[in-house]
């Protein structure tokens, strides 16, 4: 899964980067000092992993991965070349969301490029700055598809529609994900990589000060919170200084330290909950002596294509699957005991894989 981090300058959006890679990403007080992406990945935490290594005694430990796309903080007029322009956006156009980080803190320390805090106001720049680019994007498909749909050609006409449609609300400054469309029509969207279509994540960056609040009572977060619900985006309330703060500390000071500020994980763990959740992805585990490993899949996804995340040769001989959930198997003691007890079920195409699910595939080439 792959996260576009997105905001404008001093919001604290590489210092949430840092924290939530440890990949060192510069972060200072002044406008653009993220000068090219910085891409971080990260480990998704999963416990289940570890109880597995211990009862197959395994030699490898493989998590599912997390990448963090975050680019240079975008200011008013961007799509027209202000600032550092939009020549990063490129960097994003292929994330799964986008985690927009709205400064929602005060400090006359840090400036803020517009002089004031106001979430609302940041988030309508970056959202029309990612609209205004989106345009960009679909004028110039635009103009490709007008050249076949006028010689009479039938898909680039049902196509020149839905890139008429696209260019009206963005043209307002309205992200893609506002526009409905059928099946069909969501098939060439994909192919046009627009930035608004993506689902969202607002990332609230509060101060420390603030986190022993509820939510309510903070004022930026409560506008930030209508926002979202208008346009059914995600919220997370984080400090991203606290969150460099963690990153310091040893396994064991860092739960004190969570316990102490009234958190019962981390950011980085609400982040992967909120992510996977909006994109509705769940995880299917492989385990043996060699290696315990997490496959991240979309919910909804066959026994056949989950084959396929770990080698084509498995979609394709694709015979049977050997199933049991985690909780069964740990219960149980390990696989061989499952299945002495008939807990080990065999699956076949049609089988939807569920979270959790430990699987093992016999196929054929």
């Amino acid at each position: 899964m792959e996260l576009g981090v997105v905001g404008l300058p001093n919001v604290g959006k590489s210092t949430l980067f840092n924290a939530i890679t440890k990949a060192g990403a510069e972060s200072a007080n002044y406008p653009f000092c993220t000068i090219e992406p910085n891409v971080g990945v990260v480990a998704v935490p999963d416990h289940r992993l570890d109880v597995l290594g211990e009862l197959y005694h395994t030699k490898k430990i493989t998590p599912a991965l997390l990448k963090f796309v975050d680019i240079a903080g975008l200011v008013k007029g961007a799509s027209r070349g202000e600032g550092l322009g939009n020549r990063f956006l490129a960097s994003i156009r292929e994330c799964e969301a986008i985690v927009h980080v709205v400064r929602c803190f005060k400090d006359a320390n840090i400036t803020h490029v517009e002089g004031s805090i106001n979430p609302a106001r940041d988030i309508e720049t970056i959202n029309i700055e990612l609209a205004l680019s989106d345009l960009e994007s679909v004028q110039k498909q635009k103009e490709k598809v007008l050249k076949k749909a006028k010689s009479g050609d039938k898909e680039s006409t049902w196509q020149l529609g839905v890139l008429e449609k696209l260019e009206t609300v963005l043209n307002e400054g309205k992200p893609a994900r506002t526009l409905s469309f059928s099946a069909e029509e969501n098939e060439f969207m994909q192919t046009l990589f627009l930035i608004t279509t993506k689902p969202v994540i607002y990332a609230c960056n509060i101060a420390e000060s603030d986190l022993n609040k509820s939510e309510d009572e903070i004022p930026e977060v409560v506008v930030v919170k209508q926002i979202a619900q208008a346009e059914k985006a995600q919220v997370l309330v984080i400090s991203a200084k606290v969150e460099q703060e963690l990153t310091e500390l040893d396994d064991e000071e860092r739960a004190l330290f969570l316990e102490d500020l009234g958190l019962t994980s981390s950011g980085l763990d609400r982040i992967i909950q909120v992510g996977y959740a909006l994109l509705g992805q769940i995880s299917f585990l492989t385990a043996g002596e060699k290696e315990v490993r997490a496959w991240t899949i979309t919910k909804g996804t066959k026994a056949p294509q989950a084959a396929g995340k770990i080698h084509t040769d498995f979609e394709k001989g694709f015979i049977r699957a050997e199933v049991v959930p985690y909780e069964t198997l740990v219960e149980c003691g390990g696989y061989t005991q499952a299945k002495e007890k008939g807990k080990v079920r065999v699956e076949g195409k049609d089988y939807v894989v569920q979270d959790g699910d430990v699987m093992l595939f016999r196929f054929n080439v």
